[in-house]
């Protein structure tokens, strides 16, 4: 997983979610956010049967507290319980994606939003392409006391038009982010499969795609302005993109990175606080797997050269991204810059957060012979990166 040097055998990887086939227990798709106020770590993942997407059956969650170690961060994690309002009565909860929302006027009105999709039992994104036949639905829960108790689900499906011209969608997975307008708009990233026609906001919906080769997919986020009362779709991408996550570059300007089915990730960029977006051209830096897989990308406050320090965020109005995803030693030669090793070996989805004084965190799949034998999660700085770069 490129994010290598610390390389991997300085950095301790501690596993959050531990896959037990044999006990038809496996943990996928991981969701990271941290809460700067009560530096709190919230890793979420899916519990499936198999490793297969149709066998998922609940949500999970632990909680990380940071300790300040005399040279590093340390994280004391909870014990691993089930989301269990993240649930509606036969269909499968999948990509939990969570998003804070902070608000300046009155911190008691902060809230974490998990946000995820339920697919009904039995029915395959496959299927749900090949016979444009929706079968997924658009939720999500409610915490205000950092994830010990939830709300009950709030089901968007049908009050968001769009949705009904889809043949199937998902949300992230990974998380959402809450921009520095003056909104403190919150973003979710989604992506959707659909036909060409619906970029042209066409309503007619097909009755079947037989081979599914006119539905694509297609990138496009869903957020809100007020704190989460009311949500939006912003527009399609005009280019084929699948799982994908977003960050805040400046005022009004947000990042987009997708995944894509062919050789390079697709890059977008936003002038219109995440509603509509621009692809990136040429976008040929960041190489694609073969058969595409989901990234995370974070934004975060320009660094100094001197180590553990950063500029005064008051004053200092660049920010840079981070990205990680997995990678092959053949690939690594196009990309921003000479990739850093997170982890050596199988590896997966992954999800990003930063914590402080360029400090950050990775929560990933990964293991010995396949990349759903655990869920685990590192710690390092931007000093790791900087020596293992070169930069």
């Amino acid at each position: 997983m490129g994010c290598g040097h610390s390389t991997t055998a300085q950095l301790q990887k501690q596993p959050v979610f531990e896959s037990n086939e044999a006990a038809q227990c496996v943990y996928r798709i991981p969701a990271l956010l941290y809460e700067k106020e009560s530096k709190t770590l919230f890793a979420f993942a899916e519990q499936r049967k198999t490793s297969k997407d149709e066998s998922a059956e609940k949500l999970v969650m632990r909680t990380g507290k940071i300790k300040e170690g005399c040279c590093k961060k340390t994280v004391e994690w909870s014990e691993l319980k089930e989301v269990e309002k993240a649930l509606i009565k036969r269909h499968r909860p999948m990509n939990p994606c969570p998003v804070i929302s902070y608000d300046k006027a009155n911190k008691a009105n902060n809230k974490l939003f998990l946000f995820f999709i339920c697919v009904e039992d039995g029915i395959t994104e496959m299927y749900q392409r090949k016979c444009y036949d929706n079968r997924t639905r658009l939720c999500y829960i409610t915490s205000e006391d950092l994830g010990e108790t939830w709300s009950d689900v709030t089901d968007l499906t049908y009050e968001l038009s769009e949705i009904k011209n889809w043949s199937t969608f998902a949300v992230g997975p990974g998380h959402g982010i809450q921009t520095e307008s003056e909104s403190g708009r919150l973003i979710i990233p989604v992506y959707a499969y659909c036909t060409s026609t619906c970029l042209l906001h066409c309503c007619c919906k097909p009755v079947a795609c037989l081979f599914g080769c006119c539905c694509k997919s297609y990138a496009l986020s869903l957020y809100s302005d007020n704190h989460g009362e009311n949500w939006k779709f912003g527009e399609l991408f005009n280019t084929v993109s699948v799982e994908c996550e977003m960050a805040e570059l400046s005022k009004d300007h947000i990042y987009c990175n997708a995944c894509n089915v062919g050789s390079y990730r697709v890059e977008a960029v936003s002038d219109h606080n995440g509603v509509k977006f621009n692809i990136l051209q040429p976008g040929n830096k960041l190489m694609e797997t073969g058969s595409g897989c989901q990234g995370s990308v974070i934004s975060f406050p320009a660094q100094q050269e001197s180590a553990n320090t950063e500029s005064d965020p008051s004053q200092n109005l660049v920010k840079w991204l981070l990205f990680t995803h997995p990678t092959s030693p053949k690939d690594r030669i196009k990309a921003w810059i000479k990739p850093w090793i997170i982890n050596d070996g199988p590896s997966g989805y992954s999800d990003l957060a930063y914590i402080d004084d360029g400090c950050f965190a990775c929560l990933f799949e990964c293991g010995q012979q396949e990349i759903h034998e655990q869920i685990a999660f590192v710690v390092f700085h931007y000093t790791d990166i900087k020596e293992g770069t070169e930069l």
